[in-house]
């Protein structure tokens, strides 16, 4: 399987804003070898590492987030946008590159030391992603790495999401 999986992964231009490039991985996602390579370059790094549970960031965190679960033996659990949970919630307001949002997680989803390793599809200015961390950090999870499809370098996300120092991406920009 040798596949450049830059090229399966196309500019939008002006979306969802102008001067916004928008990183759209359909097609990606439709090539079966494209999929199954970034799943296996996104879950590799943690194999041995005991992951009990994988975090996925609705909603493109959740198509990478619950392949690499399975791949790594592990649970998944989703964080999602406001109102879609029915149990009981912790949440977390961020910042995006282009507007505000909030996060939220059942408060039961995870136990107390349980080791998680936080998924999305991309990484860019890094909010997104702090949030998650900060929610699974508030329930006593030990949050062994981050993995992300795609980085946009040149935003500096990881200064963002430090003290959270294992994130590894598979294509940078």
């Amino acid at each position: 399987m040798n596949v450049d999986l830059k090229t399966l992964i196309r500019d939008i231009h002006d979306y969802p804003k102008p001067g916004i490039v928008f990183k759209d991985i359909t097609p990606l996602l439709k090539d079966p070898a494209g999929l199954a390579m970034a799943v296996e370059l996104m879950a590799s790094p943690f194999r041995g590492k005991g992951i009990e549970l994988v975090c996925g960031a609705e909603s493109r965190g959740f198509i990478f987030g619950t392949a690499i679960a399975q791949s790594l033996s592990a649970g998944f659990v989703p964080i999602r946008k406001p109102g879609k949970l029915p149990h009981d919630v912790a949440a977390k307001s961020y910042e995006l590159e282009y507007g505000s949002d909030t996060l939220e997680i059942h408060t039961d989803a995870i136990a107390k030391g349980q080791k998680v390793l936080m998924v999305d599809d991309l990484l860019a200015t890094g909010g997104t992603l702090k949030a998650c961390c900060e929610l699974i950090d508030d329930l006593g999870a030990d949050l062994v790495g981050i993995t992300v499809a795609i980085e946009l370098a040149f935003l500096n996300g990881r200064e963002k999401v430090k003290p959270y120092e294992n994130i590894h991406s598979v294509v940078s920009y």
